[in-house]
């Protein structure tokens, strides 16, 4: 399995096809091996790159693992381009991973060509979908107090609904099983949409934010996550909006992503 040494731990990542760079960042709780299938699909427009976060199944993770911030993962992504030498980059974000999309064009923008953001998980961005995220957190910090291992089920359970979690095959419940630690590590650290102490970019910040910026939703995602993209597309400069249909499972190689990449490919040429 190829692995760069990011930051002081040991990154699992995949590269598929070759041209305009485009980084893929995945939620909590998940891994790339949720993103293998989209990752083909936009392996075939440009050089696709994807990883597991630090922590999360099959990359390193900091002895002790207490916290693990935002700060951390943005680091992370960035090292990570630099290291791959494979920026400016389309940058692709799931929930979580939307957040640090977001954060990463804001503090390294040489770094980021675009944004595609399936739901962002920047709840600060609103009071409902913030009081939401709080209650999310109490849930999951209820479940890990009988087993820390149902972390991560219990915020797939929350996000997707039970019916969805029941459906999930066996290797992708373990999966998530082996990224509690991970969720809870995140919990217990700053900046990202289940801490305590959230990071928040003022309206100033959002506005000088000069990357394109596809926003994505879905029909059938907890309605707080539409209200979060809504904000978002009145504070982004250069943004628009997607709704497709399914859950917050989103696919990064939905036509309107691929579509949306397919732009900055063609200008590479």
């Amino acid at each position: 399995m190829p692995r760069l040494s990011v930051n002081g731990i040991d990154l699992y990542y995949e590269e598929h096809g070759e041209g305009v760079p485009v980084l893929g960042i995945h939620g909590t709780p998940s891994s790339a091996l949720l993103w293998e299938d989209a990752a083909v699909e936009l392996g075939r427009i440009g050089r696709c790159i994807i990883y597991d976060r630090r922590g999360f199944y099959r990359s390193g993770r900091p002895e002790p693992f207490d916290a693990v911030g935002l700060t951390e993962h943005v680091d992370d992504a960035a090292a990570l381009l630099e290291i791959l030498h494979a920026a400016p980059a389309v940058v692709i974000g799931r929930s979580t991973g939307g957040e640090i999309a977001l954060y990463l064009a804001h503090r390294f923008p040489e770094l980021v060509q675009a944004l595609v953001l399936l739901e962002p998980a920047v709840f600060w961005m609103d009071p409902k979908a913030l009081a939401w995220a709080m209650e999310l957190r109490k849930s999951v910090l209820h479940a890990a107090a009988k087993d820390p291992w149902r972390a991560a089920e219990s915020v797939v359970r929350i996000a997707l609904g039970d019916q969805a979690w029941e459906a999930l095959p066996a290797t992708f419940k373990d999966m998530f099983a082996a990224t509690s630690p991970a969720v809870l590590a995140e919990i217990r650290g700053e900046g990202l949409d289940l801490s305590e102490k959230q990071a928040e970019l003022g309206a100033e910040e959002l506005g000088q934010l000069r990357q394109p910026t596809l926003l994505v939703s879905a029909e059938d995602s907890p309605e707080v996550l539409r209200l979060v993209n809504a904000r978002l597309a009145e504070a982004l400069p250069h943004s628009e909006s997607e709704l497709v249909s399914g859950g917050h499972l989103i696919n990064p190689a939905h036509p309107a992503v691929l579509e949306f990449v397919r732009r900055f490919a063609a200008a590479r040429d």
